[in-house]
C-alpha cells in the first residue's frame, strides 16, 4: 500500500492526518464511484457506481455485493436517524427514501411541476428534514443521460417529513454540488463545483438558509471540482477537489491536501471507530486511518 502524500499548509494538519498513514484499496474496476454512506450498526458501507448503474456494499467480512441493480444512476448516499436508506438519482431526477424491509418511497421530483434537474448529494438534518443539490450534471453525457433540462435554475432544496413539502432554498448558486451542516446545525455548507468555492449560510429555526457568505476557495492541480463535503468531530470541514482530499479549519483557513492516485469524488468516516475515511476514487475505493473520527450518520 502507497503512503500517503500531504501537501501542508498548516503543520497542525498532522493532528488530524498522520504523515505516514497508507491509502488502502478496497476494490477497484469500476466506473464512476460516488455517495459513500456508512452504516454505523451493520459495519458496512453502501456507495455508487453512477456508470454502473448500480449501488454497492462493502464490508471487511464479506468484501464486495451488490445492493441494487438499475439504480436510476444513483449518486449521492446516506442515512436519517431512523437507519433509511437515501439516494438521489440522475437518471430519474428524484430522491428516494428505502426503509428497512426494502420499501422505496419518492420523496421529491418535482418542483413547481417541473422535474428537478438531477438530485446530487444529500445530507439530513437531526429533525428528519432532507437537504440536497439538484445541478444538471445527471442530464449531461459524462455521468448522466443526455436531456433538456425543465427548470432554468439550479437549486438547493429542504424536503419536510412532516407535510412532505418541497422548499427551494437558494438558486444562487452556478451547480451547487456537496453540502454538509456544521455540528450545531446551525450553519449549512454548500460547494459550487465551477466556482471552485464553499458558501457558507446561516439554518434559520425553520430550516431556512439565509446569509450566504464565501467559507474558502479550493486551490491547487491536478482533477477534480469542489465535490463531496463533510465535518469531522472537531468540525473541520473536508472537501473532495483539485488533486485530492482537502482539509479546512471550521474558520475556512485552508490546512493542506491529501493526495490522490486518482480523482476523488467523496468520502465519509467507518469502521467502529469512525477512524477510518472511505474515499471514493472514479473508480477505485480507498480507506485511510486518521487521528480524528468522523460523526456517525444516526
Amino acid at each position: 500500500m502507497p503512503t500517503i502524500e500531504l501537501d501542508t499548509n498548516d503543520a497542525s494538519l498532522y493532528t488530524i492526518l498522520e504523515r505516514e498513514a497508507e491509502l488502502e484499496v478496497l476494490a477497484d474496476g469500476f466506473k464512476f464511484l460516488e455517495g459513500p454512506a456508512w452504516h454505523p450498526y451493520d459495519m458496512h458501507l453502501r456507495f455508487s457506481d453512477i456508470l454502473g448503474n448500480s449501488i454497492l456494499q462493502w464490508s471487511e467480512a464479506a468484501g464486495i455485493s451488490v445492493f441494487e441493480r438499475n439504480s436510476h444512476m444513483a449518486n449521492g448516499n446516506t442515512y436519517d436517524r431512523d437507519g433509511r436508506f437515501l439516494s438521489c438519482h440522475h437518471a430519474s431526477s428524484r430522491v428516494t427514501c428505502k426503509d428497512g424491509s426494502g420499501n422505496t418511497r419518492v420523496i421529491a421530483s418535482h418542483y413547481g411541476g417541473k422535474e428537478l434537474n438531477s438530485p446530487n448529494d444529500i445530507v439530513v438534518k437531526s429533525d428528519g428534514s432532507v437537504y440536497f443539490t439538484d445541478p444538471p450534471f445527471g442530464r449531461e453525457p459524462k455521468v448522466g443521460i443526455p436531456r433538456q433540462c425543465q427548470l432554468d435554475f439550479n437549486g438547493v432544496y429542504r424536503w419536510d417529513p412532516a407535510d412532505d413539502s418541497l422548499t427551494l432554498l437558494t438558486r444562487d448558486l452556478n451547480r451547487p454540488n456537496g453540502l454538509c451542516f456544521s455540528a450545531d446545525e446551525k450553519l449549512l455548507y454548500i460547494n459550487d463545483s465551477p466556482e471552485y468555492k464553499i458558501y457558507v449560510f446561516d439554518v434559520a429555526s425553520d430550516g431556512t438558509i439565509s446569509n450566504g457568505r464565501l467559507f474558502a476557495e479550493t486551490r491547487g492541480d491536478g482533477p477534480g471540482v469542489p465535490d463531496g463535503m463533510k465535518i469531522d468531530s472537531e468540525g473541520n470541514l473536508y472537501c473532495c477537489a483539485q488533486g485530492g482530499l482537502h482539509v479546512f479549519r471550521a474558520d475556512g483557513s485552508w490546512l493542506g491536501r491529501l493526495r490522490s492516485p486518482m480523482q476523488v469524488t467523496n468520502f465519509t468516516w467507518g469502521d467502529a471507530d469512525l477512524r477510518s475515511i472511505f474515499l471514493t476514487g472514479i473508480t477505485t475505493l480507498y480507506r485511510l486511518r486518521t487521528r480524528v473520527p468522523g460523526l456517525a450518520l444516526f
